[in-house]
């Protein structure tokens, strides 16, 4: 089909994949959580545009530049790190103001100043592109599905990218309308959305630990 090899092992390993907790797929859930569905939607295009910018440069051969490259590898692999401890200490400081305005009433519409200059698909894109791992992932995992022998591999990459991004979709859309199911919790229970403020910045200081330790 198309130069694919083995569709149904691919869509197999995918739904796999896609269902591993990431720091794209907790942030979309925050956003999701925090500001409701259209703005959860709004992270997920960053999500997915990333993505597309992944798929696409590993189709053009740049992720075995950077596994070649020890040097640039660790140039991006940190900077990634870095801003994935950057959101984590945002995180955990939001929860902090959560936590000492607990016992305040409960505004409607409340936001925080670092909510309210927020740019969720900006952040959600950048958070998706500072991951080598996930650029290494994208050209190891494809090219085990792209016929060498085919006439058109930009084609079957095209297929594979397709399937990739219906089932982030897919994915990110059940994320988004759990996670605005939760909001109203949030909202009444300070308690609580501090709790996973900081369970959320938590998890964003492990990816970025993860992350530095990864190898190419």
């Amino acid at each position: 089909m198309l130069g694919v090899i083995d569709l149904p092992t691919y869509l197999a390993g995918l739904v796999l994949i896609v269902l591993l907790p990431g720091p794209n797929s907790l942030y979309v859930l925050s956003v999701a959580a925090r500001k409701g569905v259209r703005t959860g939607y709004t992270a997920a295009a960053g999500v997915w545009c990333g993505d597309t910018v992944l798929m696409t440069l590993s189709a053009a051969g740049v992720a075995s530049l950077l596994q070649a490259n020890a040097v640039l590898f660790s140039i991006v692999k940190y900077a990634g790190a870095g801003y994935l401890t950057w959101l984590a200490v945002g995180m955990l400081r939001a929860a902090r103001a959560m936590w000492l305005a607990r016992r305040e009433p409960v505004a409607e519409n409340a936001e925080t100043e670092a909510e309210a200059g927020e740019r969720p698909f900006r952040r959600a894109l950048v958070i998706s592109l500072f991951n080598p791992k996930a650029i290494l992932f994208f050209v190891a995992f494809f090219v085990q599905f792209v016929d060498p022998g085919y006439a058109y591999p930009a084609l079957s990459f095209v297929v594979l990218g397709a399937f990739a991004q219906l089932a982030s979709v897919l994915y990110l859309t059940a994320l988004i309308f759990s996670g605005t199911r939760l909001a109203a919790a949030f909202r009444r229970r300070k308690r609580l959305s501090a709790g996973a403020t900081t369970a959320a910045g938590a998890l964003f200081l492990g990816f970025a630990v993860k992350l530095t330790l990864a190898s190419a």
